[in-house]
């Protein structure tokens, strides 16, 4: 159901409208610097795991370890295939600690509250995503998010997708499809491109709708809902382009542990529930008694 209202949350009546009308909205420059900080540091974190782990394995000589944040997990990968990427998986929901702090920044919360209320349940199903030069699994086709989670009654689930590089026609942005968000759930079938099995649309379920490529600064965050069709092209840069894709509904909805353990993470009626960076690394939903 449309809201129109002067202001809730983070949003404008202007910025509820157009997402309204047309199922996204471009907020350009939401997170600074200090705010990608935290979650920066836990993807370095993780690159640098993966890289004692291809060192342990042989795969590699030297862990790179002076590489740029930019660069270091596409050097890594440098002449390694695809299969050598995925077991480590298309996206990453590890626990650590950076990473709650991007899921609960406030300014990702209030923009989320214009959308859904002040009842939000941070989903398990967020990811993060390292877009690797040459590696297929970083082309996502056209689908709509709701496919991942179709006998669910989570809707909306706000999908608010964070990059942190510039994204760029280069290196792989994001592609959208205008006012696709009313349509029904479209009968998917999963892709065989890129070896992790993405549900996927064929060309034909698309619709008339012009495609709108969204190239955008790091820290920018574009909202969508999980009925929009989208999709991202591959990276023909010589970096990654790092993502996340997070994901916020209603408290009243299924929260979907079969995907993992979200949590609450805004409350006007019970404030004193909301789960704590401890709950979160334990597992919890909502803050321990």
């Amino acid at each position: 159901m449309a809201i129109h209202r002067e202001t809730r949350g983070g949003l404008t009546n202007e910025q509820l409208e157009q997402y309204n009308r047309d199922g996204y909205l471009v907020l350009e420059d939401l997170l600074n610097d200090e705010d990608m900080a935290a979650p920066r540091q836990a993807m370095e974190q993780k690159v640098s795991m993966i890289a004692d782990d291809l060192f342990v394995n042989g795969l590699i000589t030297d862990k790179l370890e002076n590489e740029p944040f930019k660069y270091r997990l596409a050097k890594l990968f440098d002449g390694l295939t695809d299969k050598d990427f995925l077991k480590f998986g298309r996206g990453w929901r590890d626990r650590i600690e950076g990473y709650y702090h991007l899921l609960s920044n406030p300014k990702i919360i209030d923009a989320v509250e214009s959308l859904i209320g002040d009842e939000i349940f941070c989903s398990p199903v967020y990811n993060v995503r390292p877009k690797v030069p040459r590696v297929a699994a970083g082309a996502v086709p056209w689908h709509q998010d709701k496919s991942y989670w179709p006998d669910s009654n989570a809707n909306p689930v706000i999908t608010v997708w964070i990059s942190f590089v510039d994204a760029t026609l280069e290196n792989g942005c994001l592609h959208i499809k205008p006012r696709t968000q009313n349509a029904k759930l479209l009968e998917w079938h999963a892709e065989t491109y890129s070896g992790t099995g993405y549900t996927a649309l064929h060309e034909h379920q698309l619709g008339p709708r012009q495609t709108v490529t969204l190239p955008v600064k790091a820290g920018t965050a574009i909202l969508f809902n999980d009925r929009l069709l989208h999709m991202s092209t591959p990276n023909h840069s010589d970096h990654v382009r790092w993502s996340v894709d997070l994901r916020y509904q209603p408290t009243d909805q299924d929260p979907m542990p079969q995907h993992g353990a979200g949590f609450l993470c805004r409350s006007g009626k019970y404030p004193e529930r909301v789960a704590t960076l401890e709950d979160w690394m334990a597992g919890r939903p909502e803050r321990e008694a």
